[in-house]
């Protein structure tokens, strides 16, 4: 196994290494590198992550998550960088499209979803009609 303990926020990865690193545990640091992305709260990244703000803030930048909040935490990282190829790096668009009520997701915005891997899945999906000029 390699031993990758950092993965640069503008890099996707592939899902044999997303399993890998989200075993491997992410650093707490690397949650405000993801944040960045496109600006989301710290709220919205301890939803994401299925943790309370207060939890989340209660690590030190050199704590690793366990596998679950690594691989949702590697999860978002793909997603947001999915997101930004598709609205043409356009930050504050990406911001509110994932904070928007959608039809095709029950009318909820993608952000909602982000509670379970499931709805990483669907969010995903939207984001791959979008990119194809289908309805989403």
């Amino acid at each position: 196994m390699a031993s990758q303990t950092h993965t640069p926020a503008g890099t996707s990865l592939s899902p044999f290494s997303l399993v890998q690193s989200s075993r491997q545990g992410q650093l707490r640091a690397e949650v405000d590198e993801v944040a960045a992305l496109v600006g989301l709260t710290d709220k919205e990244m301890a939803y994401a992550l299925n943790m309370t703000p207060r939890n989340l803030h209660r690590l030190t930048a050199d704590q690793r998550f366990g596998v679950d909040a690594s691989e949702r935490l590697l999860l978002l990282r793909n997603l947001l960088l999915h997101a930004l190829d598709t609205f043409e790096g356009r930050k504050s668009t990406v911001l509110t499209w994932l904070r928007t009520p959608i039809r095709e997701l029950a009318n909820q915005a993608p952000l909602q979803l982000l509670d379970t891997v499931t709805g990483f899945g669907l969010v995903d999906d939207v984001l791959g009609r979008l990119d194809y000029g289908l309805p989403a």
